[in-house]
């Protein structure tokens, strides 16, 4: 592939295993166990936040903010949004830059990650989500694995080449760790962060996302993310609903990421830093007090539609909702991810989609069509298909039955979100200054193979 629009320099990935040296390799084991230990940190600090927050010690998080009063909700709100904005002046102004994001760290390959800074920043976004921010929290362990790689390849004098890779493994690896999603880890940090699947690509990527995860299980549950009843097996109805549904998903994918752009960048500097996340955090615990599954990373608003338990207008409701609060949030400023917060919106849209569909031709009343929904959004937000599908399956244990459907369903979404919109969730929080796209239509910058 050719260099991006911007006539980038990039140096040529391996093409044979030979060409990683024997010091790549520890390298790979010590960012896993790194991202590993990071992620545990990360959560740790998380949950410590919420049950302080919100009074309870076990449990779902929402069902903890369910059981507070509306003020001390309003007022716990007020205190993240308060605590985000100074902590967010504070680290732009005594710490200043991070060298970049992860992905435009390796997609320009220029540029290197602060683990300082980075643990500190990470910090600060794992307390906004503890605080009820609408963001995904594997945005923490996702950077500072990525940091760490940074740090050993810059300072044990790693290659150039070698050290973007080891970047975009130790990102993977942050992310399969706080997950408990080795596979997925593994082929987001190649599928999304170097733009191919190689052989010389996959199997670092999979033995330093196998560290991370195997570290992280020593202090995080082993369990799945969600606990997903058994679906019914492949069927017509679900079938012709994975047709429909695929285009229907593309469509809101491509709405979803020009809203986070939008947001992105248009998030306060310097001194509204401190200013904007207070007003928006109010009005996050204001609309909480009547849906509180919309706070938090989302993982409880997944949990929720894949029960599928709630009314039909409940669920259109979540879905029209979800992608306006991570939007907001970001809008304020706050740091953290969207792998979360995109899955849910996915979940509760086909959960309201799926209602609709049986009411005009009878199906399942499982969690497949926000299963397959859930795929679909986020193989089309990312634009990463297989990423997508793995994600999905691990974090929820379930998906085999209906794997014809999901893959249907997939394609069509991120056929049609890639046709009208040529930017993932990734590349349009870069700002307008990254180009979306190269002189071959890549939304991303890619890493050449020769």
């Amino acid at each position: 592939m050719s260099p991006d629009a911007r006539g980038l320099e990039q140096a040529n990935v391996p093409t044979r295993l030979d060409d990683l040296p024997l010091r790549f390799w520890v390298m790979a084991i010590a960012t896993g166990v790194g991202a590993g230990l990071g992620a545990i940190l990360m959560m740790k600090i998380l949950r410590t936040v919420q049950h302080w927050a919100f009074s309870y010690g076990h449990g779902q998080f929402s069902a903890g903010v369910s059981h507070v009063s509306d003020q001390r909700l309003v007022l716990m709100l007020a205190l993240g949004g308060l605590v985000t904005g100074v902590g967010l002046w504070c680290i732009r102004r005594f710490l200043g830059d991070t060298g970049g994001e992860p992905t435009e760290v390796v997609w320009t390959q220029s540029g290197r990650l602060s683990l300082i800074h980075t643990l500190l920043s990470g910090a600060l976004s794992e307390i906004t989500v503890g605080f009820g921010g609408s963001i995904g929290r594997e945005a923490a362990p996702q950077r500072f694995g990525a940091a760490v790689a940074s740090f050993l390849g810059v300072h044990l004098g790693l290659g150039h080449s070698h050290r973007y890779i080891l970047i975009a493994c130790g990102a993977g690896a942050g992310l399969a760790a706080v997950y408990n999603a080795p596979l997925a880890g593994a082929l987001f940090a190649t599928e999304i962060y170097l733009g191919t699947v190689s052989l010389p690509l996959i199997l670092p990527a999979l033995l330093t996302s196998a560290v991370a995860t195997a570290v992280a299980r020593l202090g995080l549950p082993a369990s799945t993310a969600y606990h997903v009843p058994a679906m019914a097996h492949f069927n017509l109805s679900l079938l012709g609903f994975s047709v429909v549904l695929g285009p229907a998903i593309g469509l809101a994918s491509a709405g979803y990421i020009e809203l986070i752009g939008w947001a992105n960048d248009h998030r306060p500097q310097y001194r509204l830093l401190w200013i904007v996340p207070l007003p928006v955090f109010i009005g996050l615990g204001i609309i909480a007090i009547r849906y509180p599954l919309l706070l938090g990373n989302g993982i409880d608003l997944a949990q929720f539609a894949f029960t599928g338990r709630g009314a039909l207008s409940i669920f259109a409701i979540l879905a029209l909702l979800k992608p306006l609060v991570t939007s907001a949030t970001l809008l304020s400023g706050a740091s953290g991810g969207l792998f979360t917060p995109t899955m849910s919106f996915g979940a509760a849209l086909g959960a309201f989609l799926g209602r609709a569909w049986t009411l005009c031709w009878p199906g399942p009343s499982d969690a497949s069509y926000a299963l397959i929904a859930a795929a679909a959004m986020m193989a089309a937000a990312m634009e990463a298909p297989m990423t997508g599908v793995v994600f999905v399956i691990e974090l929820t244990g379930r998906g085999l039955d209906t794997i014809v459907p999901i893959l249907i369903a997939v394609v069509g979404a991120t056929f049609t979100a890639r046709h009208l919109n040529l930017r993932s969730i990734y590349s349009a929080r870069l700002g307008p200054d990254l180009p979306a796209q190269d002189e071959r239509g890549h939304s991303r910058p890619s890493l050449p193979l020769s």
